[in-house]
């Protein structure tokens, strides 16, 4: 660590507070317990404040599915097992995704209720996720294959716009609520006009995996772009991104003008657990004026409060020619 820069990466956040806080460095309990109040540190830093900063933003884009209707279809009453024939459910298209996949949905002989797929076991079978309740469909029926959910990118944490998924696309954006409240079968397609942000990850499974969820479904495939708040924080010496700072070589996402934050945030934690002092509120106090600060950073272009005299009711009754 330079003793006359601001901290960059991890091992100068770290060190910094060390040195604040008058600890011996190279201590591994030590080091550690200033290593977790360093990230700590970091993500409260993003906590009701990443939607003001644009170091946080990402922007991505996804390829919603066409509906598909290759081939023919036939499924007992009670059975979960949908077999096709010439449906190629296998096959990839020309984005190299399979023409079904496990979470898609299918109308099966023109119904309007739709059934999950579980899996796709061959070009000619699909195994559903709950069994077939209506009667027996024979050999040579038609189906439609569709999909209206998708994964998001993988570091995903909330869309920047709380109520637009994309402006590209006017696609509007509504709670999950209401979503189900509107379209509970969701079998219509077209263009998708309504968006909603659902979380997918299995029961047991503790890290979220958010998907968006379209209405209408798309009847054709396109492309839409959209902008988000990303969850990852980290950034290691070797570009890969990460939700917290692991490695002494990693850096924050944080812009190096603003990383000092992190260490009062760290600073204020550290005197309160371990002190128990007044200099817990003194350290809140200069990152609160830090964190406001930044706050009141314009983004260039953004619009700015001005002053403007009205002068059109002087230029309206100004004698021509005007001098």
């Amino acid at each position: 660590m330079s003793a006359t820069s601001q901290p960059t990466d991890f091992s100068d956040l770290f060190t910094d507070l060390s040195n604040r806080v008058r600890i011996s460095t190279g201590v591994t309990a030590s080091e550690n317990q200033a290593k977790r109040y360093i990230n700590i540190g970091l993500h409260d830093m993003h906590i009701g404040f990443d939607y003001r900063v644009p170091w946080a933003e990402r922007q991505a884009r996804l390829i919603v599915r066409a509906t598909y209707t290759t081939g023919t279809v036939s499924i007992s009453k009670g059975s979960t097992t949908l077999t096709g024939v010439s449906t190629l459910w296998t096959t990839t298209d020309d984005f190299s995704i399979a023409n079904a996949r496990a979470n898609g949905k299918i109308l099966i002989n023109g119904s309007r209720v739709p059934y999950v797929v579980s899996s796709v076991d061959s070009a000619t079978s699909i195994t559903l996720t709950s069994r077939f309740t209506e009667a027996t469909v024979a050999a040579g029926s038609s189906y439609t294959y569709l999909e209206d959910e998708y994964a998001l990118a993988s570091d995903f944490l909330r869309p920047i716009d709380a109520q637009t998924f994309s402006d590209e696309a006017s696609i509007d954006l509504i709670s999950r609520t209401d979503f189900r409240r509107r379209y509970p079968n969701n079998v219509t397609t077209g263009k998708p006009r309504v968006a909603c942000i659902v979380d997918a990850a299995p029961s047991g499974n503790t890290t979220p995996i958010r998907r968006v969820r379209f209405n209408q479904p798309s009847s054709t495939a396109m492309t839409i772009p959209y902008s988000y708040i990303t969850g990852n924080l980290a950034v290691s010496s070797a570009g890969v991104a990460a939700a917290n700072l692991s490695a002494n070589a990693d850096e924050p996402i944080v812009p190096l003008r603003y990383r000092h934050a992190i260490v009062y945030h760290a600073l204020t934690a550290w005197y309160r657990d371990k002190k128990d002092d007044t200099r817990s509120g003194e350290a809140k106090n200069e990152y609160t004026d830090i964190m406001l600060r930044i706050g009141a950073d314009y983004e260039v272009g953004a619009v700015r409060p001005q002053f403007r005299p009205r002068v059109s009711h002087y230029a309206d009754r100004a004698r021509r020619p005007w001098r």
